[in-house]
C-alpha cells in the first residue's frame, strides 16, 4: 500500500527528495527516535516527504501529528492531505481556531480513542488536554516560527516519538545544531521542473512602481500580495492600493480578524475572487497559490532575513516568472544589518538559496544557546573556533566515540620576524586564512601545500613568511617530541675562567634556547628513572650525553625540567638551522 501511495504522486520525485525519503524511513525503522531537520526551499516538495512519513507511521498502527504555526497553513495542509489520502483508509482531521468548541471536543475524544490517524493543527496540538492513543510521528512545519519552549514540550509529549522538522530557512540555533551533528539534516536543493528564479527588486517606496507592478500582474491574469505588517494602518494602505489601481479587486487579511472572516478571505483569494491581498506577515508560511506571482513587501527593512525569504517564497510556485518588490522608506537611513539582509536576498535570488540564507543568518545573528532558551546570540566570550571544537568534543563523548589525540599546542618564540605582511597579501581575510592554515597544519606536507599555494597566488614569499613556515615545521617536531614551550632568551651564564681560576668564573650573556617539556611527559620519564626530559619520544640518555658534551658552552638541564641550549648566532636563518639541528639530535634514532 505504501508503494501504491507513492506511485499516486502527480510529479516525478527529485533526487534530493528520494534521498530525504530514504533517510527518514531508515530513521523511523531504527530503535533510536528520529530527530531530523528537512531543509528545502519553498515549493521544493517538503510536504510530499512529510506525507510519505505520515503514511508509513499510520501503516505501522501509529498516529501522526502535523504542527503548523498558523491557522491558514493548517487549513491549507488539511486540504492537501485530504486530497492526497482520499483513496486510502486514512482518517485526516484538523484542530485549530477554525473549529468551534463542540467540534474541538469531538476531535479530542476521537484522537484519544485512536479514530484519527493524522491530526493537523496549530499550537493547539501541544495543549495538555489533547491526548493521542499512540502517537508515533510529529511533523513540525516551518520550525523557525516556534519558540524553544514549544519545541521542548514536543519532546516531552513522548520520549520515543519520531520528530521531523521542516524549514526553508532554519533559525541559526537549529541550523548550527544540525551542522555540528546534534541533529540529522536532509537538504532538498533540486528545484522542480520548469521552476524559475524569483526576480527580486529592492527599491524606495514609490506609488508609480506599485501601480506598475500590480497592473503587470493583472494583465497576465495573476494575483498580487501586498504585505504591510501594521494592523493599525493596513486599511489606509488598502485604500491607497484601490486608489492606485481602481480595476483591481482588493481584500484585507490579518490575524486580528475573526476566524470565520479570515478563513473566508483566504479561501476567496485562493479561488481568485480577488486580485490583490493586502495582508500582514500572516501569509508568510506555506500558502500555495500558483496564480499569485507578484509580492510587494512594505518596510522590508523591518523584517528578518528568514521572514523576508519566506515571504518571497509565496510567489514563483508555478512555471511563470515571479517578482518580489522589497520597499524601503525613501527618507530613512538603513542600519548595517538591514542593508546586509536586503543585499543577501538580492544576491541569493537563484533557486535553492534557502540553505545559504540560513547560513548567512547564522553568521549575522550567531548560533544561540544549544541547551538554553536563546535562539540566537554570539559566542564572543570564547571565540567561535574554540566554541565549536569544545562542542564537537562534547558531542563525540555523548556518542561514545573515541577522543581525538589531544593537540600538544607547542608555544614557540624564537625572537625572529614571523609574519605575513600586507605588502605580500593585501586582503586581511586572506592573510588570516593563511595564518590559520599554517597554525592548523598537521604534517610537513600540509606546510608544503601552503608554500606552493602562496608561490602560485602571490609570488615568492619574503623572508618573514618563510620564517613563519619554518617555525610551523619546528612546531610539528616539538609536538612529536612532547615539548610544550620553546623560547629564545638572552640568558646570563657562567663559563669556566680561561685563567684557571675556579672561584671567579666568567659571567656573560648568551643567546639561548629554553625548552620546556610537557608536564605529563616529564612525569612519565621520571617514573621510568629518567630525568624529566619529556615523554618516550625523547631519548633521555642521548639528551644527557648531548648536554654533558656541550656543558662548557653553557648547555644544562635544570631541576625544573628545562633544557637550556646556547646559540652561536642571532641571525634568523642561523637560529632556525640550529634549533632544527638540536631537535633532530633529541629525536630517537
Amino acid at each position: 500500500m505504501q508503494r501504491e501511495f507513492e506511485d499516486a504522486f502527480d510529479f516525478n520525485e527529485t533526487d534530493d527528495q528520494i534521498t530525504a525519503i530514504a533517510d527518514i524511513k531508515r530513521d523511523m525503522e531504527s530503535s533510536q527516535p528520529m530527530d531530523r531537520l528537512l531543509c528545502g526551499d519553498v515549493g521544493y516538495g517538503k510536504t510530499e516527504v512529510a506525507m510519505r512519513a505520515a503514511f508509513k507511521a499510520v501503516q505501522d498502527g501509529k498516529q501522526a501529528a502535523i504542527l503548523t504555526p498558523t491557522t491558514v497553513l493548517a487549513f491549507q495542509h488539511y486540504e492537501s492531505f485530504k486530497r492526497r489520502f482520499a483513496n486510502f483508509p486514512v482518517n485526516v482531521e484538523m484542530i485549530s481556531r477554525f473549529r468551534n468548541a463542540k467540534e474541538q471536543k469531538d476531535i479530542l475524544e476521537r484522537a484519544a480513542s485512536g479514530k484519527i490517524d493524522i491530526l493537523i493543527g496549530t499550537h493547539r496540538v501541544l495543549s495538555k488536554d489533547l491526548r493521542f492513543q499512540d502517537l508515533g510521528l510529529l511533523v513540525v512545519d516551518e520550525e523557525q516560527r516556534f519558540g524553544v519552549r514549544h519545541k521542548e514540550r514536543l519532546k516531552k509529549m513522548r520520549t520515543a516519538i519520531d520528530v521531523l522538522a521542516m524549514s526553508a530557512t532554519p533559525i541559526p540555533r537549529t541550523l548550527h545544531m544540525s551542522l555540528v551533528g546534534l541533529r540529522d539534516i536532509s537538504i532538498i536543493e533540486t528545484p522542480p521542473k520548469d521552476r524559475m528564479a524569483i526576480q527580486t527588486i529592492v527599491a524606495k517606496f514609490d506609488e508609480k512602481l506599485i501601480r506598475t507592478a500590480i497592473e503587470m500582474e493583472l494583465e497576465r491574469g495573476g494575483q498580487t500580495y501586498f504585505v504591510h505588517n501594521r494592523v493599525e494602518t493596513i486599511y489606509d494602505i488598502a485604500a491607497k492600493v484601490r486608489e492606485l489601481v481602481p480595476q483591481a479587486r482588493v481584500v484585507i487579511g490579518h490575524g486580528q480578524l475573526p476566524e470565520a472572516e479570515l478563513e473566508r478571505v483566504m479561501l476567496a483569494f485562493m479561488n481568485h475572487e480577488y486580485d490583490v491581498l493586502v495582508a500582514t506577515s500572516i501569509i508568510e508560511n506555506g500558502l500555495d497559490i500558483p496564480l499569485a506571482n507578484t509580492i510587494i513587501v512594505n518596510r522590508a527593512d523591518r523584517h528578518g532575513l528568514a521572514e523576508l525569504y519566506q515571504l518571497r517564497g509565496r510567489v514563483g510556485r508555478s512555471n511563470r516568472r515571479a517578482y518580489a518588490y522589497l520597499l524601503i522608506p525613501p527618507e530613512t537611513e538603513l542600519t548595517e544589518i538591514a542593508r546586509r539582509r536586503l543585499s543577501a536576498l538580492k544576491e541569493f535570488s537563484d533557486l535553492g538559496a534557502g540553505f545559504k540564507i540560513a547560513a548567512l543568518d547564522l553568521e549575522l545573528r550567531g548560533a544561540g544557546n544549544m541547551l538554553g532558551g536563546e535562539q540566537s546570540g554570539h559566542i564572543e566570550a570564547v571565540g567561535f573556533e574554540m566554541y565549536t571544537s569544545m562542542l564537537e568534543e562534547a558531542v563525540r563523548k555523548m556518542k561514545g566515540e573515541e577522543d581525538k589525540p589531544a593537540h600538544a599546542g607547542t608555544s614557540i618564540n624564537l625572537g625572529i620576524s614571523v609574519r605575513i605582511d600586507s605588502s605580500y597579501i593585501p586582503e586581511e581575510n586572506q592573510r588570516l586564512r593563511m595564518y590559520k592554515r599554517i597554525a592548523g597544519a598537521e604534517t610537513p606536507a600540509d606546510l608544503g601545500d601552503v608554500l606552493a599555494e602562496l608561490k602560485d597566488r602571490y609570488g615568492d614569499p619574503p623572508e618573514s613568511v618563510r620564517n613563519l613556515l619554518a617555525a610551523g615545521e619546528l612546531r610539528l617536531r616539538c609536538e612529536r617530541l612532547g615539548i610544550a614551550q620553546l623560547d629564545r632568551k638572552r640568558t646570563q651564564i657562567e663559563l669556566p675562567n680561561p685563567n684557571g681560576n675556579r672561584k671567579q668564573p666568567l659571567k656573560q650573556f648568551v643567546e639561548m634556547l629554553h625548552i620546556r617539556f610537557a608536564a605529563a611527559a616529564a612525569d612519565t620519564s621520571q617514573q621510568e628513572g629518567g630525568n624529566g626530559s619529556g615523554n618516550s619520544h625523547v631519548d633521555p640518555v642521548a639528551m644527557m650525553k648531548l648536554v654533558s658534551r656541550n656543558a662548557k658552552r653553557g648547555a644544562q638541564f635544570t631541576p625544573q625540567g628545562v633544557l637550556r641550549w646556547p646559540l652561536t648566532s642571532a641571525k634568523a636563518d642561523d637560529v632556525l638551522a640550529e634549533t632544527r639541528k638540536l631537535l633532530e639530535s633529541l629525536s630517537p634514532e
